[in-house]
């Protein structure tokens, strides 16, 4: 068996740690350099992992978790105590699960009207209330788009609050073929939880809280609440069009907006608009 002295280990051990500290350095540095602008954080922040045992339902393109689109039993309360408020109301509601036919149901007397991408999901709730409505929509803008059309609405004209008819909108934001229905009444409660937008190439959300926000200051005061403010875009999304000004209540992953008619102005919110650093 060789030997090696002492005094000739010590200046490879030295090298061979020296190298794998410049190796660490490089991957943090690539790794750094991929995430680094603001667009790749919204897609960052919209990849999630389903485990590979969930029980899946089919929405659009991807697959989700059952449990994942659940609300929680306190966010449910939260709303349903909301709507029971304000029963009867009208309430429009972007997406839908099992739990909210319930709140129809709280809403007897008053109009509820469901919109949902996913034709698998319509199918498989019935709605026998007159008052009740489901229909399908599409929406095409995925949301690893989001930060594109952030910009886009600051620097439109067309994006503003004070412009013409939402359905004849040229705001790249603007839902303009929803059911007439939808922009004919004054809604009370607005509920954004649809489409899906959990994947960069998923539907987003940019869309239906923006459309919701134009919605709300058409009427007298309307509530806007917005699910899954944990994730990037909701929350960015929210603040810019909804305003922090307007929050009144969260729960959960709920946030609770009060928008009143701001037919005249020209801004969403009074104060500085989120900050995005390229």
């Amino acid at each position: 068996m060789m030997k090696f002295p002492g005094k000739k280990l010590l200046p490879l051990l030295v090298f061979i740690l020296a190298c794998l500290s410049i190796l660490r350095l490089v991957k943090i540095a690539i790794n750094t350099s991929h995430s680094s602008s603001p667009a790749a954080a919204f897609s960052s922040s919209v990849e999630q992992k389903v485990p590979s045992n969930a029980a899946g339902v089919h929405i659009g393109s991807h697959k989700t978790s059952l449990n994942a689109t659940l609300l929680a039993p306190k966010e449910f309360m939260f709303l349903s105590d909301l709507i029971r408020r304000k029963a009867p109301c009208n309430l429009l509601i972007f997406g839908l699960q099992p739990q909210y036919l319930n709140l129809s149901s709280i809403n007897a007397g008053g109009i509820t009207i469901f919109l949902e991408d996913d034709p698998y999901k319509i199918s498989e709730i019935n709605a026998d209330s007159n008052g009740t409505h489901i229909y399908e929509v599409e929406y095409k803008v995925p949301a690893k788009k989001a930060y594109e059309l952030l910009k886009h609405a600051r620097e439109s004209p067309a994006c503003a609050p004070a412009t013409s008819l939402l359905q004849q909108s040229t705001c790249k934001l603007a839902l303009r073929s929803l059911p007439k229905q939808v922009y004919q009444l004054k809604w009370d409660v607005v509920v954004v939880d649809g489409p899906i937008g959990d994947a960069p190439e998923a539907p987003g959300r940019m869309s239906t809280i923006y459309t919701a926000s134009m919605l709300a200051r058409a009427g007298t005061t309307t509530h806007v609440l917005v699910h899954d403010v944990h994730r990037t875009i909701e929350k960015w999304f929210s603040w810019e069009f909804l305003c922090e000004e307007n929050l009144v209540s969260s729960k959960g992953k709920f946030w609770n907006f009060s928008i009143s008619n701001h037919s005249n102005s020209t801004r969403f919110c009074s104060s500085d608009t989120v900050r995005i650093v390229n």
